[in-house]
């Protein structure tokens, strides 16, 4: 199983980790759109765009239609919400060890503060 998820993970997070492939992503949030359509919008040749679509359409982010010559691109049914919620748990992780140093930080302000009116 965790086999599955890793492999799973490794292809969402290559297919996100380029900013066209992101910028593909929120085109087709908002309307399906041809590859034509998007290799125009993103300046980059159809060639560039198909291997980009490509890439999407492996990860399960896009599905392609062929009707005649034209290839209609669309956001896939499978969301992120596994790769979401694995981001939130080490995000929460992260957050509870910075509320931690906030409190070292805050004991050795209030013992410098301390020692400062002692000196004195």
């Amino acid at each position: 199983m965790v086999q599955y998820h890793q492999t799973r993970f490794d292809t969402s997070f290559a297919a996100l980790s380029d900013a066209t492939r992101r910028g593909v992503l929120e085109q087709l949030g908002r309307a399906d759109a041809s590859i034509t359509e998007l290799a125009d919008k993103f300046h980059m040749t159809l060639t560039g765009m198909k291997k980009h679509v490509g890439v999407l359409e492996q990860a399960g982010l896009v599905t392609t239609e062929k009707v005649g010559r034209v290839r209609t691109c669309r956001l896939g049914l499978r969301g992120l919400e596994e790769e979401a919620a694995w981001i939130e748990g080490y995000r929460q992780l992260w957050a509870a060890r910075f509320d931690e140093l906030d409190k070292v930080v805050e004991e050795l302000k209030r013992k410098e503060k301390a020692d400062g009116r002692r000196k004195r």
